[in-house]
């Protein structure tokens, strides 16, 4: 492998696990804040994608499209919470598994039913189109660069919100003992609502980004879904250092593994065997990954401390 494919593909892994973050950290600051297990988190992700490309078309301006994306997100969120997990909180995992997953059938549907079952397509600000030379003669699209910048950003706004400000300092106060919060006199629900709502808007903010690159379609939050619970594992539930540092670690492990994989099989057997079984153990990687951490250090890499 070329050193120009291993420094795009690292560019690549760094820019997936920056959009992974954006949907993790929503869902592990939900499940270690609130104990609540929210398998419709993915579909946050996918409206956001939603408004997004509409809102775009409808402005005719990307940013335009961003900025109101991300309040449409954030009242979607805020209104789930309102109609179904509020009632939710103090049932046990498995009913919250339950419902969550029949709010994914319920929203792919109402998504097809209110834009179609065909690919909604964002196209690239003017700005961010073209490319970038990061290595002599090899370009670097622009926006990639441009979703690793904004992603950043968040991580450093989300790490002063919570590790700064006085409302952090309840939302992890909340965390680790919700009761003395309360007693306190403090509105957990209020507190969990709104740590409900800021959680799907990053994941509408995730969606927005991908939106340009990726195809906009139903369900496309559920495989985003999957690995942002691998992630919260690795990263440790509740943790956002976690969730940022292991969403970099499974976004690099996932684009490195499908380039550098088929190529050590070829050492073994036939070009076509060993494209078939390369790309098959590149997909198990990330999966090995949080086995080998939960066997080692089952809180996680960075685990929240209680008590």
């Amino acid at each position: 492998m070329s050193w120009s494919l291993l420094l795009v593909q690292t560019l690549n892994g760094l820019q997936f696990g920056i959009l992974l973050f954006l949907i993790a950290a929503g869902l592990t600051l939900v499940f270690g804040v609130m104990d609540f297990i929210n398998l419709a988190h993915g579909v946050q992700y996918m409206l956001g994608a939603y408004f997004g490309a509409s809102l775009a078309a409808a402005t005719g301006s990307f940013w335009l499209g961003l900025l109101l994306a991300l309040p449409a997100a954030l009242a979607a969120g805020l209104l789930l919470e309102f109609l179904v997990f509020r009632h939710l909180y103090d049932r046990d995992h498995l009913a919250q598994v339950l419902a969550t997953f029949g709010v994914i059938l319920f929203v792919n549907q109402g998504v097809k039913l209110v834009w179609g079952a065909a690919p909604l397509h964002m196209p690239i600000p003017p700005l961010l189109e073209g490319g970038v030379e990061v290595m002599p003669g090899l370009q670097y699209p622009i926006y990639r660069l441009a979703i690793l910048a904004a992603g950043l950003a968040a991580a450093l706004l989300l790490w002063f919100l919570v590790d700064r400000t006085r409302a952090g300092m309840l939302v992890r106060a909340g965390a680790t003992n919700p009761e003395m919060v309360s007693a306190l006199g403090v509105d957990i629900r209020r507190l969990f609502m709104l740590v409900f709502g800021f959680g799907a808007m990053l994941a509408g903010f995730a969606g927005v980004m991908a939106a340009p690159i990726l195809s906009v379609e139903p369900g496309m939050g559920d495989a985003p879904l999957i690995l942002a619970f691998v992630v919260i594992v690795i990263g440790g539930i509740g943790s956002i250092r976690g969730a940022f540092v292991a969403a970099l670690l499974v976004g690099l492990m996932d684009a490195l593994g499908r380039a550098v994989v088929p190529d050590l099989m070829r050492l073994f057997l036939a070009p076509s065997s060993a494209r078939q079984a390369g790309a098959a153990i590149a997909s198990m990687l990330v999966y090995v990954l949080m086995a080998a951490v939960l066997a080692f250090r089952p809180a996680g890499l960075f685990p929240v401390r209680t008590g």
